[in-house]
């Protein structure tokens, strides 16, 4: 059984950047594509690594989306 995950508008966002799985859902796109995008470094966005761990800047994904 999986877990629905709800996320908040992309305009609530207050924090400066979100996971991967947060970045995805707002990109319409699987996790599994940004972390491609991440590692082979040629996707609309790039991420930054954060102890191992990739954050998506919240102002990136509003450019890309046309927000900002």
């Amino acid at each position: 059984m999986s877990v629905k995950t709800t996320f908040v508008p992309l305009e609530q966002v207050t924090t400066p950047t979100v996971k991967t799985d947060a970045a995805a859902h707002y990109l319409s796109r699987q996790p599994q594509t940004l972390r491609i995008w991440a590692c082979k470094q040629n996707g609309a966005i790039q991420p930054l690594n954060i102890h191992g761990r990739l954050a998506w800047r919240v102002s990136d994904l509003k450019r890309v989306l046309g927000m900002a």
